[in-house]
């Protein structure tokens, strides 16, 4: 029923543009001759009048056509630009032509001038009847929408800039009027994009914003650098603004983005660090056709492998984690995502020796990615057995099952707290590096190890509890004002994962150079200031005191691990310590028959096996 509806309202509109352009053609004829005589309508002779009414009908006929050949009746009027305005002139150029023509053929005498007075004319009238909509329409949409308009300026007056202020003029969708540009290219200063200004540059935003009272900026620099974005948010975030960005000038062209989908300004943003670039070809070429299977699967870091492994046509992608709810909803998301998808998903501990040695000899799989961990530091510190259990002997487990079934590459997923740890968590994560390391010497499996630093947005991540605290209104708790991170997106944390097992030869730790730390206050205040309150005053920032385990900064490598470059700048290999992996594995065994008994000191033999643990009292 809507089809048929839309169908005769096109309908409809191109009849009443058909009988415009009739009068149109009739009264810029005349028009011609009036304008020809000076506008003294007695002065026209009396026989231009009737041949020039006379023929009418044919230069009609010819010039509908003309019309309809240029897209005049076809073309969205509402959108109209400058290919619509040259098809326009064409149109009563030739327009004009066949006026001449039917003169000619019709022995008519006319004045010289009538036939370009004619074109001019017909183009004014063929104009206005187009073009008028787009202005009327604009000055409806400002009356209706009236207090409710959000008065935006937009940032960079480039290609994104000039695309994104003209779909605001023509969306019926959005309450938004630009009104003014700023842009760091001096040239461009006092320059007009659709009627809208440029008024100065990114040091001019909070003047601007106080005169011309602006509620949203909008970031239109899809193509530039990360520290040129983050430069321009610490200018804009402090204005109060609603921030957003737009995602890429090409989404916008492709009408895969639209005004009404602008991304939110993110804290990523801020990190002014330029985003990992894979060799996605490479990836493909070692996932494609493999069975693939990813332990933690329904946690952010596996979820994200399981995403974009997906993405690369495995033969089987085998999805373990002991937590159901996580996991059904990942298994949903691939499932509608993926239809071909060869998924398998299973509930199982990386405790129970037997349920993954049965998970191995079923699926066999030729590479696995170990994410399955327990992470959250001040959680462990308080349970630091289940921290053993888990992490050590749950991945010496999946370990000893790939070894046992031929796997043949193994990347395990470390943290940068692994580095001269100063709690259980660390500790366990570094006798689990110790592990892949031994294993990958006496192994024909290629066993690897990827560290980095924090992960935005993860699960037990600051991120969401300040934004928790955030929609609370606060306080926002901060353990120290001197703590930093390293940080890094769960997708970058992913790429570096995939990235590893392209590399992989076996043996290595490999380590993303993450950029400067982050002092986690200023990314509380940030979090803030991008939710449009004002730290210390609407939403008040609290110390609370280093947390057990926690230390003021992280470590990437420990001083006898040296680094090595790789094709990927971004990512360097560290080399493994040596160390007796006969004593190492007699330790273990050791650790694996106490650690059952639940004792007190746990933290006492894991320094013995872990010599740079230093728990702190």
């Amino acid at each position: 029923m809507k089809t048929i509806l839309d169908t005769n309202q096109i309908l409809i509109k191109r009849i009443i543009l058909i009988l415009y352009d009739i009068i149109a053609v009739v009264a810029a004829s005349l028009m011609a001759l009036f304008i020809r005589f000076e506008g003294n309508y007695a002065s026209i002779p009396r026989g231009y009048i009737t041949q020039c009414l006379k023929y009418v009908p044919v230069v009609i006929a010819a010039t509908l056509i003309i019309f309809y050949c240029f897209r005049l009746y076809s073309s969205l009027w509402t959108f109209a630009g400058a290919p619509e305005l040259i098809n326009i002139t064409f149109a009563c150029g030739l327009s004009a032509v066949a006026q001449m023509t039917v003169v000619v053929l019709f022995s008519v005498n006319m004045p010289r001038s009538y036939y370009f007075l004619y074109g001019v004319s017909l183009w004014i009238l063929i104009f206005l009847s187009r073009f008028s909509y787009r202005g009327i329409r604009t000055l409806i949409k400002r009356q209706a929408s009236g207090a409710t308009t959000s008065r935006v300026m937009i940032v960079g007056a480039g290609a994104a800039g000039n695309l994104l202020v003209k779909e605001i003029h023509n969306s019926n969708h959005v309450s938004k009027r630009v009104i003014c540009i700023v842009d760091d290219d001096k040239s461009k200063e006092g320059s007009y994009l659709h009627g809208v200004k440029v008024m100065g540059n990114r040091q001019n935003i909070p003047e601007l914003v106080k005169r011309f009272r602006i509620d949203e900026i909008i970031i239109a620099m899809p193509s530039a650098p990360a520290k040129a974005i983050k430069t321009v948010l610490d200018v804009c975030k402090e204005t109060g603004c609603e921030l957003k960005r737009l995602p890429g000038v090409y989404q916008l062209v492709n009408g895969e983005v639209g005004i009404s989908k602008l991304k939110e300004v993110d804290v990523n943003d801020l990190l002014g660090r330029e985003p990992v670039k894979v060799n996605l070809s490479t990836i493909m070429d070692y996932v494609s056709g493999k069975v693939v299977l990813v332990t933690g699967g329904g946690g952010s870091i596996g979820s994200e492998i399981c995403r974009q492994v997906a993405e690369h046509h495995p033969k089987m992608l085998v999805l373990v984690d002991i937590y159901e709810n996580t996991t059904y909803d990942i298994q949903n998301e691939l499932k509608n995502r993926y239809p071909e998808l060869n998924l398998v998903v299973l509930i199982a501990s990386v405790r129970n020796t037997k349920r993954m040695d049965m998970i191995f000899e079923t699926y066999r799989p030729d590479i696995v990615y170990h994410a399955a961990a327990h992470k959250h530091v001040p959680l462990m510190e308080d349970s630091p057995n289940e921290a053993v259990k888990n992490n050590v002997l749950g991945t010496w487990k999946v370990v000893q099952a790939a070894d046992k079934w031929k796997v043949k590459r193994f990347v395990m997923i470390s943290t940068d707290k692994a580095v001269n740890p100063t709690n259980i968590m660390g500790a366990t994560k570094r006798i689990c590096e110790m592990i892949i390391q031994t294993y990958n010497n006496r192994s024909r499996t290629e066993f690897v190890t990827v560290r980095f630093g924090n992960v935005l947005g993860s699960n037990g991540s600051v991120i969401p509890l300040f934004k928790k605290q955030i929609e609370q209104g606060g306080p926002v708790t901060v353990t120290h004002p001197d703590i930093i991170r390293y940080f890094m997106t769960i997708p970058e944390a992913v790429s570096l994962v995939l990235q590893a097992g392209a590399y992989a030869k076996g043996g290595e730790i490999f380590v993303l150079d993450m950029g400067e730390p982050v002092k986690i206050a200023d990314l509380a205040r940030n979090l803030i200031l991008l939710s449009g309150h004002k730290p210390g005053e609407d939403i008040q920032i609290v110390y609370t005191g280093l947390r057990p385990g926690e230390k003021l900064y992280e470590e990437m490598l420990m001083h006898e691990e040296g680094l090595q470059e790789t094709a990927n700048k971004l990512i360097h290999i560290g080399k493994p310590i040596k160390m007796d992996e006969d004593n190492f594995l007699m330790q273990l065994e050791n650790l694996k028959d106490y650690v059952v008994q639940e004792p007190d000191d746990i933290r006492k033999w894991v320094q013995e096996i872990v010599p740079t643990y230093h728990p702190k009292e």
